[in-house]
């Protein structure tokens, strides 16, 4: 009784977690600044006719709840996948750097080429989500020891300062490109249609993908690399598939939303105390999590000034930074 009860658990949060999301997808299209109601959202999906209510839904506010619930999905998958690598609780995008070398990547491409093509600045996040990862883990390993969780964190931190110093030099140097980026810098779902959502699904649907069939690997993994070789894993490949997929997801969602923070920081850790310590569960159950605790950002960055509306960015922000401290106190109490 004992072990259906473990197995069906997991199941019956993650199914909760998908109503939930649904729940907030529906509340995000129906609230802005015309509230429209849940059936004329459904009839715009199902017949649209062209009035201003079925326009707004279709063209604005489905493509910023599916962008914000991707997103927040992706995030919080890589976020949860550097956790487990690095046996770090304090990984995640923002925290290691990868936002950081992909939005410098990013503002790179727009001053040195004059180009404002979508497709082109995913490709650059892509580029810059890589070469920081690599730098971060090459940094993190140098010296006695190896990597440990320390070392990539001040790494990740001194990465970070960096790479956000030579971004706003290069906005500072080029008019039009701050004024392109201002918003974007600060993380924000706002604007975006569906054609940049399209082209970023593949690579968003393949990383999420990846990481859910790489699961049962990164649960071992996670358990330290000499468990995981006694067991019979080629590490090396699964370490090397797991990085590609974290710069496939966090490269994405920082082409198509800029860098938000704390998602992937917060998020795994709400979803181990729920699913325990299988990444099974853990990697789909901080999708959905993820996707539900961006489109709540998104709303309340509607509604804190509302007409006017906060960047995404600073919520999570907000959110985050009271879990970020937590979490460094709990870990310089045990050391």
């Amino acid at each position: 009784m004992s072990t259906i009860r473990a197995r069906t658990a997991p199941a019956a949060a993650l199914m909760l977690g998908v109503l939930l999301l649904l729940a907030c997808a529906a509340f995000s299209i129906a609230y802005g600044l015309m509230d429209i109601r849940l059936s004329t959202i459904y009839e715009a999906l199902t017949g649209f006719n062209a009035s201003p209510e079925h326009y707004i839904v279709r063209t604005v506010r489905l493509p910023r709840a599916l962008i914000a619930a991707t997103v927040g999905a992706a995030l919080a998958v890589a976020g949860a996948i550097m956790q487990a690598l690095t046996r770090n609780p304090l990984a995640a995008p923002g925290v290691l750097g990868i936002n950081a070398g992909a939005s410098l990547a990013v503002v790179a491409a727009m001053f040195l080429l004059n180009t404002a093509s979508l497709s082109v600045y995913a490709w650059f996040a892509f580029l810059g989500a890589a070469l920081a990862a690599v730098l971060v883990y090459s940094l993190g390993s140098l010296g006695r020891g190896g990597m440990t969780p320390l070392k990539l964190t001040v790494a990740g931190a001194a990465l970070t300062a960096l790479f956000s110093s030579i971004t706003q030099g290069l906005m500072v140097l080029n008019e039009r490109t701050l004024d392109e980026m201002r918003f974007w810098m600060a993380g924000s779902v706002a604007g975006r249609d569906m054609t940049l959502f399209l082209q970023v699904l593949p690579f968003l649907g393949a990383g999420l993908l990846g990481a859910f069939v790489m699961g049962k690997q990164i649960t071992t993994l996670s358990l330290g690399e000499d468990v995981a070789r006694g067991l019979g894993q080629r590490t090396g490949w699964i370490k090397a598939g797991a990085a590609l997929i974290v710069v496939l997801l966090a490269g994405s969602a920082v082409a198509v939303a800029g860098p938000i923070s704390f998602i992937g920081l917060a998020v795994p850790h709400i979803a181990r105390k729920i699913v325990g310590t299988d990444y099974r569960w853990i990697l789909p159950l901080s999708a959905v999590l993820g996707g539900i605790l961006l489109l709540l950002a998104d709303i309340g960055a509607r509604a804190v000034l509302r007409p006017q509306e906060v960047a995404v960015g600073i919520m999570t922000a907000l959110l985050g930074a009271p879990f970020f401290i937590a979490l460094a106190r709990q870990g310089v109490k045990k050391t």
